[in-house]
């Protein structure tokens, strides 16, 4: 939080990097609201989740006629941000075509809208985020060198959840109270043992991992007090979480390894187990995982898993 507000005080890029349901996102929207352009908007936007044939269009928007479909003239995001905040979430997906025109873009503080003949000033602050390391994908040459430094100028880690379990107990009591608020009711409390069978559960889903154990829990509970049995988190779960599982099913959640190798095996382990929680429902899975369903397939794809 301390980093965040010295970095509210300046309009250097930011790039925010940590797992996904980290809260990347609650870290830019915090930069945002502190800086000089609060008072402008704040657009965040998912790299992942638009199509590559309709990005140039979202972003930098499009002339009427300028394409089958265009019927009228269309603002894009940098237009909608504004003398404000553009989040760039999960940057790192972004093909190498829509690279090129992003960097250009930010370098000239000015975009073409598809079908114009010139361009257009822009004045938004650029925050970016992923939970890829994006020095190895320019290292592989899936990312241009060029826009990592263009967006690199200040690096923001967000700590996984099992780095930092002492924020459980009041990040569990904040979305207790937010359902309540929600279902129109008190808030439900933990039990002793709920809380220490949490802080000791791994989270490879992060906060947002908890969120949506907690909500289930919510809905389970036949009382004011959601005990153990009620989590659904059962097995060792150990500060490693080496052998972690909930109802459903079981997965092993093997401790990080040096290199791309073990990384990926991490991340393998991390969604078959996310798929296992939701009996494989894939649209469940991905949003428990932070990602979106064609990030999933991707990876399933990879791993001979579709």
């Amino acid at each position: 939080r301390a980093q965040a507000e010295k970095l509210a005080r300046n309009q250097a890029p930011v790039f925010i990097h940590g797992e996904s349901g980290t809260g990347k996102e609650v870290i830019a929207r915090h930069i945002h609201a502190l800086g000089a352009r609060a008072g402008g908007p704040f657009v965040p936007v998912n790299c992942g989740a638009i199509s590559p044939e309709l990005m140039e269009s979202e972003f930098f928007g499009h002339r009427k006629g300028s394409f089958t479909g265009a019927s009228a003239d269309k603002s894009g995001l940098f237009q909608a941000a504004s003398g404000g905040t553009l989040f760039l979430d999960e940057i790192g997906e972004l093909p190498l075509a829509m690279q090129v025109k992003l960097l250009r873009a930010i370098q000239e503080r000015a975009v073409r809208p598809v079908g114009a003949h010139a361009e257009e000033p822009v004045d938004v602050r650029i925050l970016s985020a992923s939970h890829q390391d994006l020095g190895r994908l320019v290292a592989e040459g899936r990312f241009r060198q060029d826009l990592f430094f263009r967006i690199n100028v200040i690096t923001l880690r967000v700590p996984p959840l099992r780095e930092r379990r002492e924020d459980i107990p009041d990040l569990a009591s904040h979305i207790l109270a937010r359902l309540a608020v929600r279902e129109g009711g008190a808030p439900r409390r933990l039990s002793t043992a709920a809380l220490e069978r949490l802080q000791a559960y791994d989270f490879p889903g992060n906060v947002r991992e908890l969120e949506n154990l907690l909500e289930r829990a919510c809905a389970l509970c036949e009382g004011e007090e959601i005990d153990v049995g009620d989590l659904g988190v059962e097995g060792d779960c150990s500060p490693l979480g080496a052998t972690a599982g909930v109802e459903g099913g079981t997965a092993p959640v093997a401790e990080p390894e040096e290199g791309r190798e073990g990384q990926d095996e991490v991340e393998r382990l991390r969604i078959i187990r996310a798929l296992e929680q939701t009996r494989w429902n894939r649209s469940a899975a991905a949003r428990m995982l932070g990602m979106t369903l064609r990030q999933l397939r991707y990876r399933l794809q990879k791993w001979g898993m579709e």
